[in-house]
Parts: C-alpha cells; structure tokens; sequence
C-alpha cells in the first residue's frame, strides 16, 4: 500500500533544521504486515530526543529512515499468527521489542532485548525484515516503529493494546515518555513511600517521571535550566523547582540568607534523584544533589563522546547507587496498565505534557524547538 511518511535522508544535519531540511516528506509503498506482525494506522506521534539524535548525528543510524518511535495507532490488518489481537483495536507502540526468550528478557525489565536491540540499531523489523521502499530504494525502520507517517507495520512485540476510553494522544505518551520517566521512578528508583525524588532535566521524560512520581505520593523537586519549565514543574505538582546553578550551590553548602540558594537548602539533596536530560553536566548534577545513601537513575542518552567527572570515594564513603536505566527498566505490557489506571483515576494528567500538536509537514520546524529546550511533547496528529 502506499502512504506518506518523513523520511531522513542523512545523519547529522546541521541546526536550524527549517533551513537544512534534512526530512523528505513523501509517498512510500509499505508492505503488507509479514507473520507476526501488524499494520497500524497513526493517530498520534510523539517527538523525542531520541529522534533529533539521529537527525543531528549523536546516534547514527542507517539512512534513509523513517523517523518516530513514540505513537499509537489503529491496528487495521493482523499478520499470520497474531491471535491476540482485533482489527479496530487502539495500540501503544514502543521502541524495544522483546523476543521472550534471549536472557535479557528474562531480565524482568532490567536489560534491553539483545534481538530487538540488534534489529533496532540495523533498522529493521525484529524478525529482521524491511517493508518500507521509496521506488527502488529500501527505507530502514526506527526503532521498530517508524511512526512520522500514515502507517506502520510493526511486530507484534512492539505494541500494546489499550482501552478505547484511552485518547491517542495520550496511548501515544505512554509509548515513550511514560514508560522512560515513569519506568525510572517505579522500575530502577524503587522509592520508599514518602521518599523525596528530584528530577534533574524536564523536558517530555523528565516531567513524565514527576508526574508519575506525584501520583504516587512523593515530594517532587524539578531542576532544569530553562525557567518556564521550573514554572510547569510547579503546576504539574512539584513543591520546589530550581536551575541546576541554585541547586548545586544549595548542595555545596552556599545560601542560607534568605535568598533563593538558601531557599534551596532544604530541597538540595533526595534519596532517589532521576537525571532525564542527557548531558554529562546533567548527570554530575544528578549525582551531585543524590543524598548518602540514595540512588541516583540515569534514563538519558548523551552524545556517545561524553564524559562525565565523580568521584570515586564518594560512592564508599557516602554508601551511593547509580543505576542506569534504558526504556525505564520497563516491561511495557506490565507496566502501561498500570500507568493508564492512574490517568483513570484522574491521578496522572499526562495530557499536560502536551505542549504542540503540528502536521507531518511541519517536522523540521519541530526539531529545532526540540533542541531550543522549548517543548515537552509535541505531536504529530493525523486526521
């Protein structure tokens, strides 16, 4: 069949993106769904970090592509041997498909499918196929879902269905988002009740992470370097939200005079502290403001060069914990419930971490608000 999707031409374009273009959007032929896989129609998708690391070159992949790994969608035809679904059922697409039987699956979330990770990073299906081309020319898959268009064809391992009460915009947040941020908290951070949690970075994961963790009852602080999302962090929950500057001086000991350092004081160090911005600087910070004793969970995903500097004695001395956290150590088929009865019961409003809804064709503009740190989720909405 054939439909419209972004496809990117090249790895590593250089920002603005309005003015590179490096997405062609266009007709492609997608194939119908091989056995034990599904075609889904998009309703919604989701932007990421993880996309514009491709767009910009932090992590290649094989070109062309097509990008987005965040969405829900409509199943409309079912491959052979996939029982367990209907046609019209409303699905969450994730970006690791499991096989269910490598020794990482049985890792109960902890670490990444060695197949769907293999078949990830050669852009193809988890059973190894392709079925995207543009004439001639083969279009690699991202991340298993390739959502920046009409269609998908997916395997049966990256979807999970939810209830038709769910709205697409929201089964699309739960695709990535949720799972990633959420996943932090609940699956690596563990959290005592009561506990306090920090949340260094608030851009779609970061928030998510804040939001799942108010609904669980924690004290929540935010850091971000951007104001306006201090002030968001505040409405979605938080009791305090701080740059990482006043942060880290009320960490170091500085403040105390009534000023907003010493204000800070009191919000400095958390047990559990989860880093979701993705930067070296980001992750010093994290373990920075991480209390003796604490935990601090890593779900970002920095440049491949990048280094950050502790040290050591600090992990002895103060008894510390850095987990690192891919997808939120999350089973998506266990924990997606889970996140869609806490929005039922009014206690997650994911809908807030919309901050755009934009067309296909709009994408490139899209990708530089990304990297400006201006937006939390915006989403690709198709009619």
């Amino acid at each position: 069949m054939q439909i419209t999707g972004a496809v990117l031409e090249t790895s590593g374009a250089e920002a603005p993106f309005a003015q590179s273009r490096p997405f062609t959007i266009g007709p492609l032929e997608l194939d119908p769904p091989g056995p034990g896989e599904v075609l889904v129609r998009i309703e919604a998708a989701g932007i990421c970090h993880s996309d514009l690391s491709v767009v910009d070159g932090n992590r290649r992949r094989p070109t062309p592509m097509l990008l987005g790994h965040e969405a829900s969608g409509i199943v409309e035809r079912l491959g052979d041997g996939v029982t367990d679904l209907a046609v019209g059922t409303r699905v969450v697409m994730t970006f690791l498909p499991r096989c269910g039987e490598c020794s990482e699956c049985a890792s109960d979330g902890r670490l990444p499918c060695r197949t769907g990770s293999a078949a990830n990073a050669a852009g193809t299906l988890v059973g190894g196929g392709i079925r995207l081309r543009r004439g001639g020319e083969t279009v690699h898959h991202h991340l298993g879902v390739s959502a920046f268009a009409s269609h998908a064809v997916v395997s049966r391992t990256s979807i999970v269905p939810v209830d038709d009460d769910v709205p697409a915009e929201i089964a699309a947040l739960l695709g990535c988002a949720v799972l990633t941020g959420g996943g932090a908290v609940i699956n690596a951070g563990r959290p005592a009740p009561g506990t306090r949690v920090t949340v260094v970075g608030l851009g779609g994961v970061g928030m998510a992470a804040l939001l799942v963790a108010v609904a669980l009852g924690h004290e929540v602080i935010g850091v971000d370097a951007v104001a306006a999302k201090l002030e968001t962090a505040l409405r979605l929950g938080a009791s305090a939200a701080y740059s990482p500057d006043d942060a880290m001086h009320a960490a170091s000991g500085s403040g105390g005079d009534g000023s907003r350092d010493g204000a800070a004081d009191a919000a400095a160090r958390a047990p559990l502290v989860i880093e979701a911005a993705g930067s070296a600087r980001a992750f010093e910070t994290a373990f920075a403001l991480t209390s003796p004793g604490g935990t601090t969970v890593t779900v970002g995903l920095p440049a491949p060069a990048a280094r950050a500097s502790l040290s050591p004695l600090t992990f002895t001395a103060e008894a510390r914990t850095v987990i690192g956290s891919y997808l939120g150590s999350a089973v998506p088929a266990r924990d997606i419930p889970r996140y869609v009865e806490l929005w039922r019961a009014g206690r997650l409003p994911l809908e807030l971490l919309v901050s755009s809804r934009i067309r296909l064709d709009e994408l490139d503009t899209a990708m530089d608000r990304l990297a400006d740190g201006g937006e939390l989720r915006q989403l690709i909405t198709f009619d």
